[in-house]
């Protein structure tokens, strides 16, 4: 009986590890789809990233698919003149040096 148990947990843990490696994959992804719905890397112009939020500074603001960046996971997101202000969460400062490493 005890190693019926311990199979069930060691089919547990390899079915954890899987959704966490696929989760890792899928964060390098979303930031390459972050970039190109902000208009791709020559669109922005700087970034700025503050606890949860991301602020990116645009050469053209009608680049951006706010509609596509919402899907992604953005919590909120905010258009002034040329600059587009999203709440991420904890996403926002890996977004920011994932673009200044494109730079």
């Amino acid at each position: 009986m005890k190693l019926e148990y311990l199979i069930i947990i060691a089919v547990l843990l390899i079915i954890l590890l899987a959704v966490l490696k696929a989760n890792k994959k899928d964060a390098s992804l979303d930031l390459n789809k972050l970039v190109e719905y902000l208009g791709g890397k020559d669109n922005i112009i700087s970034t700025e990233s503050d606890m949860s939020r991301f602020k990116a500074e645009l050469k053209d603001i009608s680049k951006a698919n706010k509609e596509g960046i919402q899907r992604l996971g953005a919590k909120g997101i905010v258009e002034i003149d040329n600059q587009l202000k999203i709440i991420l969460g904890p996403d926002s400062k890996q977004l920011k040096k994932y673009i200044d490493e494109l730079k």
